[in-house]
């Protein structure tokens, strides 16, 4: 496993406990490489990047200039000849890590099944406390994965594996998604040829 961030990138983001392992980090680093950057990229990108990478998440000196942009970052002109500063893929990955660390921190899983931990030094959090300091992790998440998708459309040139897809954007949103509603007779009542009747035809 190539991991793209590691603990002192990490910390030049956000400051975490120093007692914190690495290896314990890079569970959630792994998460969010698979779960929220790889859908994002796309599994071609994604892969593509990869192997453009050495063994400690760095960039090869043989990748072309735009993976090398990607992944750390670069100054160029979009195309109404402005300067973007694009920071690259760490800033992203950082918090889309630390939103999943801050909610499984808050478990600890114990014979007779999960429990809020407790602290000596402080209060634990309560769950809606955690929930909205977790949708604020992903929120900053999303708005630099706002910035490596304008990259992306800016420089589609060199990245013909990258296809945007309407769909990533709205499943990487912080809050409760609906993404659709089956019909059937459970939740819209009668037959299929009923479908297109107005619901307060079944409220009589």
């Amino acid at each position: 496993m190539i991991y793209l961030i590691n603990q002192t990138i990490f910390q030049q983001y956000e400051d975490i406990n120093v007692n914190i392992k690495p290896e314990r980090l890079k569970v959630f680093i792994k998460k969010a490489q698979e779960l929220d950057l790889k859908p994002f990229l796309g599994y071609a990108l994604y892969y593509q990047l990869i192997t453009y990478c050495n063994d400690d998440g760095t960039i090869k000196d043989d990748a072309p200039q735009a993976y090398k942009d990607l992944l750390n970052g670069s100054e160029y002109l979009d195309e109404y000849g402005r300067i973007v500063l694009y920071e690259g893929l760490a800033p992203a990955l950082v918090y889309f890590t630390f939103a999943r660390f801050i909610e499984n921190d808050a478990i600890y899983y114990t014979a007779t099944g999960p429990v809020i931990k407790r602290h000596d030094n402080g209060d634990a959090l309560s769950s809606p406390e955690i929930v909205k300091l977790v949708q604020q992790q992903r929120s900053i998440a999303n708005a630099y994965t706002n910035d490596i998708e304008k990259f992306l459309r800016d420089n589609q040139e060199n990245f013909p594996l990258w296809r945007y897809n309407e769909k990533n954007k709205s499943s990487r949103q912080s809050g409760p998604r609906i993404r659709g509603i089956d019909k059937n007779d459970f939740n819209y009542p009668g037959t299929i040829n009923n479908y297109n009747l107005p619901i307060t035809e079944f409220l009589n």
